[in-house]
């Protein structure tokens, strides 16, 4: 048997690419097939068919004859099987080839017109039935029709395969732009507001730690801690004379304040509507336990989980950190802070695993969080 038999998991061009219905040239290889039937006169008479087809066929007396031919060529294209054989029958064969050749061809053969015959071998994975005796026309166009099926079969998976691949790719690429675009925002903050330069980062680095001490992990640690980077984005929209002023607000200044998580909703929709984990944190991260928080007055389990962690992290640095309207908080001093509103401003499980990931309150968790750094 020659090596170049097909049936190795290599790519080939479609069935029509071999002229069927010529004769072959040393520029064309002929496809070889399998007919399998214990009756030898049918199978010199299906041969001579296939042979006009351009197709060189190989023979095998039973079902157990073609799986050892098999063995020995590979996958072939195309096999023509009788249903009713000594040993292993068709139907055998046939579910035996589609667990060992999913992609090869198989049109059955039976000399009994029973419906159910026929619709067994079709559920079982065969192409084509066709009835003995049968004209060389119907052999011609029913053989034809099945490889045309296998060729379209093995087109759609090999275009499914690479359209997942380019989907994933597309995604890749679509989340690194948001990745870049986001980040200038944030930076485009941090530009804005000095007493703030920092925070971002580093509510984002403490979301990330309380989310892991909660349990999660891969792709919910990244959306939160892109959520606690970009959490007070929506203060690009606010005055910086309201953002920098020293003394206490207005109330149409605090009211102006309490518009950015909306505000930071709004702008990010547009590159971020793929990321609700993130959209949440943004716009819920000032909401309260209790319901008395801003901009929906969500209680408890109704805040998402992203925007409670974000809500400790954030507290946690405002108190810690230098602001234009008051002086910093020791670390142990706002780590009892969180401890007193848990319950009523902050989720006690989120507090509970900010204080589990940060244990020593002399030390300050990130070392670039220094009072007065910003």
């Amino acid at each position: 048997m020659t090596r170049d038999l097909p049936g190795r998991r290599t790519p080939r061009p479609p069935v029509h690419a071999y002229h069927l219905g010529m004769p072959p040239d040393s520029k064309h290889a002929r496809i070889h097939c399998l007919i399998v039937d214990d009756d030898a006169e049918v199978r010199r008479a299906i041969r001579r068919v296939l042979d006009h087809l351009g197709l060189a066929a190989l023979e095998a007396a039973s079902g157990d004859d073609a799986l050892r031919l098999l063995d020995q060529t590979g996958e072939l294209p195309l096999v023509v099987a009788d249903v009713a054989m000594p040993g292993l029958d068709g139907l055998g064969l046939l579910r035996e080839l589609q667990r060992r050749y999913p992609d090869t061809a198989v049109v059955m053969l039976s000399g009994v017109r029973e419906a159910d015959t026929a619709v067994a071998c079709l559920q079982a994975g065969a192409l084509d039935y066709l009835t003995k005796p049968a004209l060389a026309g119907e052999i011609s166009s029913r053989v034809l029709r099945a490889l045309e099926k296998r060729d379209l079969l093995i087109q759609n998976r090999f275009y499914q395969e690479h359209l997942e691949q380019l989907v994933r790719d597309q995604a890749d690429r679509l989340r690194k732009t948001f990745l870049e675009g986001v980040q200038t925002l944030a930076r485009a903050l941090d530009a804005k507001d000095p007493y703030t330069r920092g925070h971002s980062k580093r509510v984002a680095r403490y979301a990330v730690a309380i989310a892991a001490q909660l349990g999660y992990a891969t792709r919910a640690l990244e959306d939160v801690g892109l959520g606690g980077d970009l959490h007070d984005i929506g203060k690009l929209g606010i005055p910086e004379s309201v953002l920098r002023k020293p003394g206490p607000l207005s109330e149409e200044e605090f009211t102006s304040i309490t518009e950015h998580p909306v505000l930071g909703e709004r702008i990010l929709v547009p590159i971020a509507r793929d990321n609700p984990v993130v959209l949440s944190a943004v716009r819920s991260h000032h909401e309260r336990i209790d319901g008395c928080g801003f901009p929906d007055g969500l209680r408890g389990d109704r805040i998402p989980w992203a925007a409670r962690v974000v809500a400790v992290a954030d507290a946690f640095d405002a108190m810690t950190t230098d602001r234009s309207y008051r002086t910093p908080v020791s670390p142990a001093r706002a780590f009892q802070e969180l401890r007193d509103h848990a319950g009523t401003h902050f989720d006690p499980e989120v507090v509970e695993a900010f204080l589990a990931a940060f244990p020593n309150p002399g030390a300050l968790p990130v070392p670039d969080s220094n009072p007065g750094q910003g």
